[in-house]
């Protein structure tokens, strides 16, 4: 590949992540807002997030915990967030035991309360374990959100709020869930914590 070949395939990449975050930005801001609210609720009232999912979203899901645990630009309290199967005794021992698709509803099960907020991740919707997990947290009595791609999968139906990112390719999705993980945490930390100045 030539030097302007590979610069014009860098550029479209580029292009192509910007203009499918723009597309879900104009579809999806009043949800946004409501997921903002959802998590503050969930915050305020003592509840906390479970989030999870595989792969990419995995890590995803530890990023926002851990961006919610510590801060992400104010020096505030922690608030209580927990991604979902890294815990690599229990992880492998829900898998051995019980089944991979079980993972995160077993965890859903021990951890989760009424009053909790569960966000589950997977760019098709359709990822068994995830979907086990959101019927768990339903029965549980926790308040549901989803971050999806494509059409959305089996996921959409199972959330109270299915976040949809309008692209097949997985690259794109992961990257806009990220974006939406990171205005959340920023939204919910201005609103919990204001700042008097």
């Amino acid at each position: 590949m030539d030097n302007a070949t590979l610069s014009s395939r860098i550029e479209s990449i580029f292009r192509d992540s910007v203009r499918t975050k723009e597309d879900f930005l104009r579809g999806s801001l009043p949800l946004i807002e409501k997921a903002t609210h959802m998590m503050v609720e969930t915050f305020r009232s003592g509840g906390k997030l479970l989030i999870f999912g595989n792969g990419g979203s995995s890590t995803d899901a530890s990023h926002i915990a851990g961006e919610l645990v510590s801060r992400f630009y104010i020096n505030r309290k922690g608030l209580p967030a927990i991604a979902l199967g890294t815990g690599m005794a229990t992880l492998t021992s829900i898998g051995n035991d019980y089944g991979y698709e079980h993972i995160f509803a077993r965890e859903i099960e021990a951890y989760g309360r009424p009053g909790d907020l569960a966000i589950g991740i997977s760019t098709s919707g359709n990822s068994k374990n995830v979907l086990l997990a959101l019927e768990k947290a339903r029965s549980t009595g926790l308040a549901t959100i989803g971050f999806g791609g494509g059409t959305g999968g089996r996921m959409k139906e199972l959330v109270d709020l299915a976040f949809i990112v309008p692209s097949p390719l997985t690259p794109r999705i992961q990257e806009t869930h990220i974006t939406l993980g990171h205005v959340l945490c920023e939204m919910v930390e201005e609103i919990l914590f204001p700042r008097t100045s």
